[in-house]
């Protein structure tokens, strides 16, 4: 097993105690919380590194393009479903949040069995770095920080709205008439 696949396998063994840290007492350690947070921050760079040491170095796998985002699907689900649990999200905007995942994961899908390679845009790539943001600071739960946490989390689930009609718009003909 290579490099970037030991960290894809490292961010979903990671999880679990990431879930036990923030959960934990019911989220009201605030050194518990900051370990989750730490756990979060390492899972969130183990995605960013893999891929460019997978893509560096010719170490693209199918297991790699398989696992990753996966891996990071079950990381931020993981971390959203937690923080509905401790009544810091509503649920319905996890299930906004989600739903956008399912829906681009299909569409990779279908795209994917006609040979058709549909790369992350920019609106993706902004959604996620403002959801990484927003639940960094909603795991952390500091008052001083409740402005901005707000904001930031607004933000992503606008972007994931937006990335999401990118999407659509961009690559509708995939599961209309299979071509692009």
């Amino acid at each position: 097993m290579n490099l970037p696949n030991k960290l894809t396998v490292l961010r979903v063994c990671l999880i679990p105690f990431f879930v036990v840290s923030l959960l934990m007492f019911g989220g009201s350690s605030q050194l518990l919380r900051n370990l989750a947070a730490a756990i979060f921050i390492v899972a969130s760079l183990t995605d960013m590194l893999d891929g460019k040491i997978a893509r560096r170095y010719n170490l693209v796998t199918n297991f790699g393009k398989f696992m990753d985002p996966l891996a990071d699907k079950l990381l931020v689900c993981s971390a959203l479903i937690c923080l509905v649990e401790l009544k810091q999200l509503p649920a319905w905007m996890v299930i906004v949040i989600v739903s956008r995942e399912f829906i681009i994961s299909g569409f990779r899908l279908v795209a994917a069995e006609q040979g058709i390679v549909i790369a992350a845009s920019y609106w993706g790539k902004f959604k996620t770095t403002f959801q990484m943001i927003a639940v960094i600071l909603l795991i952390i739960n500091l008052p001083v920080l409740g402005l901005l946490t707000e904001i930031c989390t607004w933000i992503a689930l606008a972007l994931t709205v937006v990335s999401l009609c990118d999407y659509i718009a961009k690559n509708h003909r995939i599961l209309t008439d299979g071509q692009m």
